[in-house]
């Protein structure tokens, strides 16, 4: 008996993955947050997005449902419960199709408003999105899962470089080193290049 309450119980690794999962939920209200004055679906208010309104609020909206879903597919309490998982991931994964989908289409017309070397960074943030998502979906019907976790780590640190690339193109002290224009494909391309980048170093760390 003591066992199964110890089992049902939420031990101290749970705690902190939920206080995780909550962090992540609330930096990605607040990310969503600043794009509220789209929903005014004004050409002033949209700007240069206004030909492709549709397409940027459902890249947003799919991409936040991405952003929330993506770490409860690591929670070992959730895994343990396949059907549960499995719901999970074809949900983290429709929501990358919408977004991604969407964002190729941005990238292909409103971006190069700004230049090319944006829509060009765009271009290929897309890109490794939609292949390293692909992967872990291949990798899982072929009932890999070990390789389909690793898979699946990659494609939340691109989806997670939404957030990390936009909030540190919001601190102040970023644009001392030039204008949006100027910046902004290099942090686009730090934004998931460094996180992949450093988990494969662990990666090849722990395989020693």
């Amino acid at each position: 008996m003591n066992k199964t309450l110890i089992d049902r119980s939420f031990s101290l690794k749970d705690s902190l993955y939920v206080l995780l999962w909550l962090g992540i939920l609330f930096i990605t209200w607040t990310f969503m947050h600043g794009a509220d004055h789209y929903l005014q679906l004004t050409p002033e208010a949209l700007g240069k997005y206004f030909p492709v309104r549709w397409f940027l609020l459902m890249h947003i909206t799919s991409g936040g449902g991405a952003l929330v879903l993506g770490p409860l597919q690591f929670w070992k309490r959730l895994q343990s419960n396949k059907r549960l998982h499995r719901i999970v991931g074809y949900l983290y994964l429709l929501a990358i199709l919408a977004s991604s989908l969407c964002a190729i289409v941005l990238a292909s017309t409103s971006a190069y408003a700004v230049n090319w070397a944006y829509a060009f960074s765009l271009q290929v943030w897309v890109s490794v999105w939609i292949t390293t998502t692909s992967i872990a979906l291949w990798l899982a019907l072929k009932m890999k899962f070990r390789q389909h976790k690793d898979w699946m780590i990659r494609s939340y640190l691109v989806t997670l470089a939404f957030v990390v690339s936009g909030l540190i193109l919001k601190m102040p002290v970023i644009y001392r080193l030039g204008n949006f224009e100027d910046i902004s494909p290099t942090f686009f391309w730090l934004g998931w290049a460094i996180p992949l980048y450093v988990y494969e170093m662990i990666k090849a760390v722990r395989l020693k």
